[in-house]
């Protein structure tokens, strides 16, 4: 196992968890939710895709051991309790979260490489570390899962970690690998964002 783990600077780290949150604790406002479920909903959504990639992969679950994570989810909270939605309805927020897809997919799948991961199953968990807590966030509100959404996300996803793993697996230089592939999953996204790009549906029902 390498003892290399690629990460974010601090700053960057926490501001897409931030942005991951925000997106958590904005459903549960147009739920008509307390602050309880809000807290909740931010810190599930900013943690769930890493703490379910840490714990695949035999790492130590990163928000448990860091004095910043937890608080800034709540704070995220406490903010978006505190503010009307309407300052937060539009396309910068799914901006920021495209950027944060991008970004969390690469480094999901950088960390599973360094802890011995195949190529296959890291790009997987990029995809995980990208999208679970999302997942989790629209299961639990009950309604449709971003797996569901008919333009691209997962995919935007998996492009990026597919590409960081080809990446190391060329032995390319890390920093122009890491941010060519969030750049391509962000590029991706907007792309979706702007045209409604997707992917074509199944209809094979007449044979």
């Amino acid at each position: 196992m390498s003892t290399a783990i690629p990460t974010l600077p601090p700053l960057f780290d926490l501001l897409g968890t931030a942005v991951f949150a925000l997106t958590g604790a904005l459903l549960a406002a147009r739920l008509r939710q307390t602050f309880v479920t809000m807290g909740f909903f931010a810190l599930i959504t900013g943690v769930g895709g890493g703490s379910v990639r840490d714990l695949l992969i035999g790492a130590p679950v990163f928000w448990v051991r860091d004095p910043w994570v937890a608080p800034v989810c709540l704070g995220v909270a406490l903010l978006a309790w505190f503010t009307p939605r309407k300052w937060w309805e539009g396309q910068l927020l799914e901006w920021a979260d495209a950027a944060g897809l991008a970004a969390y997919a690469v480094l999901g799948t950088a960390k599973a490489l360094a802890y011995g991961l195949p190529p296959v199953p890291a790009v997987l968990m990029g995809v995980i570390t990208g999208c679970v807590g999302g997942i989790i966030r629209d299961v639990l509100a009950g309604r449709p899962s971003i797996l569901m959404r008919p333009e691209l996300y997962v995919t935007a996803a998996a492009l990026s970690a597919g590409l960081c793993a080809l990446g190391e697996v060329l032995a390319l230089p890390r920093e122009l690998a890491f941010s060519g592939a969030a750049l391509a999953g962000f590029a991706l996204r907007g792309w979706a964002i702007l045209s409604g790009l997707a992917l074509p549906a199944y209809g094979r029902d007449k044979g």
